[in-house]
């Protein structure tokens, strides 16, 4: 019970042993404590303690002071400073004690006389040359401490001391403009130190606005009224001779905007809407554009209307206009800091305004053959007015004049069938629409095609290459012109139809039969026509070449990839081999998961698996193959995750106040050394689990302080340097309680009534339950000169009658 109070609490009913711990008691109260013995029969008196117990820590001396340190040493003095001892002993430290030992002497003396509490002392008053060391103890309400570790053997003479910089301001200054800041600071070294500022690598300069101040521990920079241009990053050099400090701070004077820049510009004008535009300000006042603020004004009113505040694109719809009517455009941009001064539009009326159609996107081309190819593309905005007819125009690539494909009109399918192109010449082409208003701008070329029926690339085409005629006939070559012919053919076929489309002295002839053999020519063109030709001295078969494959591994391709789970597997490498080798990748000679990103190239193949999991780890392999042979190289790849579940949680050595867990570790140590095991405790009518061990490298840990008769789970997981991995958690509650032992033997049988074919027997209890309560007796019986023993029955009281005997 408290002292203050009459009432007793009972702590437990349940203790057998001659000793108890008492929980939850408030620190500082006093307390009596009683204690009565029980047996079978009742509650013996109690013995209650003689006088009260205040519940605090036992107090001791204090523990040693730490980190003593000579912050300061000249010929004749030595400053000291040191911290606190870890623990007070209970008691507040009344007073430090600082003893100092010179060199070659064996006793320490005492250098403070009066009483000292501060933790900075300066020794005076020494001899120059001569060499201390230092050591200093606490005291408290009980006595004086160890003394603390001693310093270094200290000679007394002057130092040099390097620079030293204390700072008052932090890496990042944000000031609005006009206001001042200033950058202040301590220093400190021997010899006394030379104090310079830079801003942006360049001197910092005395003027009307800025002032630098220097005293012999202090220093600063002072700026009055700042404006945009002292953003910088500033920079304080301490310097002596025996080194340098430094010391950066990166300050941004910040302001509202400058205007957005103009002209703004009209993309669309409607009866009942516009689509203006503009440019962000040139200067955004340091600090990032948080919206822009439009409003719109009838030019003949003076009120301003409000169209958005809440846009941070250069771009803006203005709706809710009157047809007919002219409307000024007001743009404000908006920071942090402020709003800036205002652009203004040129007055625009609001009314349909026509064009001629836009450009289509760039044609995409299909179903090509040896004289035809079929363009596509999609319907581009007609510009206000229906579109009546598309324009297919073709180009050889090397041509410069564009032709149309067809006089006639194309309309309003958006593909068209180019007939009449050249076998084996490379083609482009693109699509312009028309409306009413006129024919609008062309779309982009589409990527070139040659005209030939689709076959194998590699086996039908010859490249050639020429010197230039020795004279040009004085005039400019446009180009050349280039020819071949079947051996045993009469026929020579162009290759390309317009000279201007080969301008080089190299072709690549396409559209030839793979086995067959060829002749070849070359004519050179001018202004005035076409030369006599060049031959290709001897005749061509035209076959595959073949190069086998060759495989350049990128950095990723190193022999074991390590990678972080949830971050993205790259591996690649640049491929090569003629003709273009079949690539596949596998992995543990399996097709890979089908969640990665497989691109192969025509210079090389790429492997991507996003959100990597453990499970992603293992060797993958590359393979190129082709005709002339094959090549595979293989990667290691390790996903580093946290560890899996431990394995087999065991529980054992039940007592009423402790158990003793064991485990294994886990099957999977997530490709990281396991760390520590994680091991908490829950009392199963509680929601919370506690942590009973988070640093434990064992695999075993005994759970102490358990509360007896209580029923506990318990739980462990594993931790890597990746992070804690999946609890494994014991199937069943375990209840606190010492092992229980069969019980004594009954006391004192005896009988106490017999007739010819029963007997009345009674007993006492026995003397030990073995830590359970008893639930019955087995009373046997045993025939005079026989072996065995009969059972008769198991009886709850201490007493039986036996009967047909």
């Amino acid at each position: 019970r408290e002292s203050d109070h009459r009432a007793w609490t009972p702590v437990s009913y349940t203790v057998t042993r001659q000793n108890a711990t008492v929980q939850g008691l408030t620190e500082g109260k006093a307390y009596f404590f009683r204690i009565a013995a029980e047996n079978i029969i009742g509650m013996g008196p109690f013995t209650e303690t003689t006088k009260e117990i205040v519940i605090k820590d036992p107090i001791t001396v204090p523990d040693r002071p730490e980190d003593l340190e000579v912050k300061e040493v000249t010929k004749n003095s030595v400053t000291l400073t040191w911290n606190p001892p870890k623990y007070n002993g209970g008691s507040d430290i009344t007073m430090y004690v600082l003893e100092s030992r010179l060199i070659g002497k064996e006793k320490f003396h005492r250098v403070t006389k009066e009483k000292m509490l501060d933790r900075k002392y300066t020794v005076e008053g020494l001899k120059e040359g001569d060499t201390y060391e230092y050591r200093v103890s606490a005291c408290n309400i009980v006595g004086q401490g160890k003394p603390s570790f001693c310093t270094k053997p200290i000679t007394c003479k002057d130092e040099i001391a390097p620079p030293t910089l204390d700072l008052d301001f932090r890496d990042k200054l944000i000031v609005r403009v006009g206001e001042a800041f200033s950058l202040t600071g301590r220093y400190s070294g021997k010899p006394a130190p030379k104090v310079t500022w830079l801003k942006d690598d360049v001197a910092v300069k005395d003027n009307d606005r800025i002032k630098m101040k220097t005293t012999p521990t202090t220093l600063s920079l002072g700026i009055r009224k700042s404006v945009r241009e002292d953003s910088g990053k500033y920079c304080v050099t301490v310097e002596n001779s025996t080194g340098s400090r430094k010391g950066f701070c990166q300050v941004n004077v910040v302001d509202r905007p400058s205007p957005p820049v103009g002209p703004v510009i009209f993309d669309e004008v409607h009866r009942d809407h516009m689509v203006v535009s503009w440019k962000p300000p040139l200067d955004d006042g340091g600090s990032e554009i948080t919206n822009y603020i439009i409003e719109k004004r009838d030019a003949h009113r003076d009120l301003w209307m409000p169209v958005t505040s809440a846009t941070v694109k250069t771009t803006c719809k203005i709706p809710k206009l009157l047809e007919g009517r002219d409307y000024q455009i007001r743009i404000y941009a908006e920071n942090l800091y402020g709003i800036s001064d205002p652009l203004i539009s040129d007055e625009m009326k609001a009314k349909d305004r026509f064009r001629v159609p836009d450009a289509p996107e760039q044609p995409i081309i299909k179903d090509v053959t040896k004289d035809s190819a079929v363009v596509v593309w999609n319907k581009p905005y007609d510009g206000g007015k229906p579109i009546t007819n598309y324009i297919v125009e073709k180009k050889e690539t090397m041509a410069t004049r564009w032709v149309k494909a067809t006089k006639d009109p194309i309309f309003p399918g958006t593909q068209f069938k180019v007939p009449d192109l050249l076998e084996g010449c490379e083609y482009e082409f693109r699509v312009s629409a028309e409306n009413e208003i006129g024919v609008g701008d062309p779309s982009p070329p589409s990527k070139p095609v040659f005209a030939r029926d689709p076959i194998d690339k590699t086996k039908n085409s010859v490249d050639l290459s020429w010197q230039p005629p020795r004279h040009d006939g004085n005039g400019k070559i446009i180009g050349y012109l280039v020819e071949y012919q079947k051996v045993g053919e009469e026929e020579w076929k162009k290759a390309n139809l317009a000279a201007d489309s080969c301008p080089e002295t190299k072709y690549k002839v396409t559209g030839l039969t793979e086995g067959l053999t060829y002749k070849f020519r070359v004519k050179a063109v001018n202004a005035a026509g076409e030369s006599e030709p060049s031959y290709v001295p001897d005749p061509v078969e035209v076959k595959d070449r073949l190069e086998p494959p060759e495989l350049i591994l990128d950095a990723n391709m190193a022999r074991e990839q390590h990678v972080k789970a949830g971050d993205t597997l790259r591996l690649s490498a640049v491929i090569k081999g003629v003709p273009f080798p079949k690539v596949s990748w596998k992995k543990e000679d399996h097709e890979v998961s089908p969640k990665a990103d497989i691109e192969v190239t025509g210079v090389g193949s790429k492997l991507e698996i996003r959100n990597t999991v453990h499970e992603d780890g293992g060797i993958y392999s590359l393979t190129v193959e082709n005709p002339a042979g094959s090549k595979t190289v293989s990667v290691k790849v390790v996903v580093l995750d946290k560890p899996g579940p431990p394995r087999n949680l065991n529980v054992s050595e039940v007592r009423s106040d402790s158990c003793y867990l064991t485990w294994m570790e886990p099957e999977d140590d997530g490709g990281s050394v396991i760390t520590n095991y994680v091991v908490e405790r829950k009392d199963v009518a509680s929601a919370q689990w506690v942590a009973i061990s988070s640093s434990s490298k064992k695999r075993s840990h005994i759970a102490k302080y358990l509360m007896e008769g209580t029923q506990y789970l318990f739980r462990v997981a594993a931790e890597n340097q990746y992070g804690r991995g999946p609890y494994v958690e014991t199937t069943k509650p375990i209840k606190a309680i010492d092992p229980l032992h069969p019980p004594g033997p009954p006391k004192n049988l005896h009988h106490v009534d017999v007739d010819k074919t029963e007997v009345s027997l009674v007993w006492n209890r026995p003397d030990r339950d073995g830590g359970a309560e008893i639930t019955g007796y087995l009373v046997e019986y045993q025939e005079d000169g026989a072996d065995e023993w009969t059972k008769f029955q198991t009886v709850p009281m201490l007493e039986c009658v036996v009967t047909g005997l």
